[in-house]
């Protein structure tokens, strides 16, 4: 039997590795609620309430999906002391009273984790639904060959989402195997270190990530944006590979590691969880950044006057919400068509924007003091602006000016 002095040790090192995972846990989930409110603050500014889009809100149901992850990993941890029905000797199992504290704890422990596998496949598929729901608008007036494989990226998430409950909820039969301490149930049925469970969702990552990275970089490098702002945009929309990395590691220390896999595969499944929220909210919030960041890059951030290869697609990422709006309670009541707001055009360049046909625009420098701008028209300015100017029925000038947001 230890002697007090190493017991007293022991308690120590376990209440400062507890303060250590709250402390952690709840950092993590604060500063990922934050991120979803400048999100929500950036779209408001950027398009009003009305014009919110679907992931505008799903991401807020992904948040919920998040807290309720967070709480069950803290009372896995806090009350049900990281216990489960894993990492047993059958001697140990047999010794162990169902009477017992430590019985009780392990059944809960073991519940949880069934219920939190739950709720992570939920949150993930949540957040990679709004990650497509905002591809849809990022490609607004693109061909239906770009849609395409939007589309294909909701089946593929969603096949995956059911492959994975399928997976968490069959591959433990008797269902209550998975909270059954003696005799030992099995690996299927230990659901902090369940091979199929974890296989299976790391696969689901792995395709999933990857292919949502990979629709919307191909047609990013085929525009005109300065490389710096190229690689930006690769950053921020390839911020997936951070939470395949998370995934990775989980995956590694769960199948490595039989005593402390399963509870270092938790802290990362944590962190998991944050990134993915992170980078779900990042494209939106990247225009307020570079807001806040022009004024000490400057000309770095502006956009460059050459022809781009997807002229009328690639749409802005952030604050827009795939077109330019132009308020329509003052819209002139002549202009029928949203001006996109990412566009280049060469001097004899002819395009088909949004079903309106744009041909030898002219770079626009200001209006000298003898000339008058058209009554209605579009002027291109150096700094990538495009002006329309109306007459309103009063004979006063209404123009609009619809900045670029990417």
């Amino acid at each position: 039997m230890s002697d007090p002095a190493t017991q007293a040790a022991m308690a120590a090192a376990i209440a400062a590795a507890l303060r250590t995972f709250n402390t952690e846990l709840w950092t993590f989930y604060a500063f990922g609620v934050l991120i979803t409110i400048v999100r929500a603050y950036a779209r408001v500014k950027a398009v009003g309430i009305r014009d919110l889009r679907a992931d505008d809100f799903i991401v807020w149901l992904a948040i919920l999906l998040y807290t309720a992850q967070s709480t069950l990993a803290y009372f896995a941890v806090n009350h049900g002391q990281g216990l489960a029905n894993n990492a047993m000797t059958d001697a140990e199992r047999a010794a162990l009273s169902p009477d017992s504290t430590e019985y009780g704890l392990r059944v809960f422990g073991s519940k949880i984790q069934v219920v939190g596998w739950t709720t992570y496949v939920c949150l993930i598929c949540t957040l990679k639904m709004a990650m497509l729901v905002f591809y849809i608008r990022l490609m607004e007036g693109l061909s239906n060959h770009f849609r395409i494989r939007i589309w294909i990226g909701f089946g593929l998430v969603g096949l995956t989402f059911v492959a994975s409950v399928i997976t968490i909820y069959g591959s433990c039969q008797p269902f209550s195997n998975y909270w059954q301490i003696n005799p030992d149930p099995g690996n299927f049925c230990q659901g902090a270190v369940a091979s199929p469970i974890v296989w299976v969702t790391f696969a689901s990552s792995v395709v999933t990530d990857l292919y949502l990275i990979m629709v919307p970089l191909p047609m990013l490098w085929g525009t005109s944006l300065r490389l710096v702002k190229k690689l930006a945009a690769t950053f921020v929309l390839g911020a997936g590979v951070f939470v395949l990395v998370c995934s990775l590691l989980k995956t590694i220390f769960v199948t490595t590691d039989p005593v402390h896999g399963a509870q270092l595969a938790g802290e990362w499944g944590t962190r998991e969880a944050f990134v993915s929220v992170v980078i779900t909210n990042l494209p939106m919030i990247f225009p307020l950044l570079k807001s806040w960041l022009k004024p000490l890059f400057g000309s770095a951030l502006s956009s460059t006057g050459a022809a781009s290869k997807h002229p009328s697609g690639f749409r802005t990422i952030g604050g827009g919400d795939g077109s330019s709006r132009v308020d329509q309670r003052h819209k002139p009541a002549s202009s029928k068509q949203p001006v996109t707001d990412n566009l280049s055009f060469s001097d004899s360049a002819e395009h088909i924007v949004n079903s309106v046909k744009m041909q030898n625009l002219e770079g626009y420098t200001g209006l000298s003091a003898n000339t008058r701008p058209p009554s209605k028209g579009i002027m291109v300015s150096n700094e990538f602006k495009m002006v329309e100017d109306g007459i309103s029925h009063n004979g006063d000038r209404d123009a609009k000016q619809v900045h670029e947001s990417w």
